[in-house]
């Protein structure tokens, strides 16, 4: 299977894992800093959660600039494939390690709760709502999908 199959298909075990456990979801968010995240959650409780899909071993290695994502939220996840060699994780505390055959997800490592500072968790949940609602009326602009 390419990357960007496994990548298609742990987003979309991604964004029904965390609907079903009652959170809004965003896919490639840019935040205030210009670096965009894969996917970020938002639960009822103003909790925010984001996740980086790491598709292969190569993508993990390749990346560094997940760190600077975790000032950004509550919790930081990777997710990652079945076979994907955890060994590698090992030295990403307080991150938490989702696994997925791309139907579903299974918590192998659950993260640690960061702390948010509330000025940037209100402008961050500000610049969500006003994102999925641009989005939302993209194609009713004309302007399709490009915030």
């Amino acid at each position: 299977m390419q990357r960007v199959e496994i990548t298609e298909k742990l987003r979309s075990a991604i964004l029904q894992h965390f609907h079903l456990l009652g959170h809004s979801v965003l896919t490639e968010f840019t935040l205030k800093t210009g670096r965009r995240v894969d996917v970020i959650c938002l639960d009822k409780n103003q909790h925010i959660t984001v996740i980086e899909i790491k598709s292969s071993k190569e993508d993990f290695l390749s990346d560094q600039k997940w760190p600077e994502y975790l000032e950004w939220a509550h919790q930081f996840y990777f997710a990652v494939w079945e076979d994907f060699d955890l060994s590698l994780l090992n030295d990403t505390q307080p991150c938490g390690i989702l696994i997925s055959d791309g139907y579903q997800c299974h918590l192998a490592r659950q993260a640690e709760e960061m702390s948010l500072a509330p000025a940037r968790r209100h402008s961050l949940i500000q610049r969500l709502a006003r994102t999925a609602m641009d989005r939302a009326s993209a194609p009713y602009l004309g302007t399709g999908h490009s915030v």
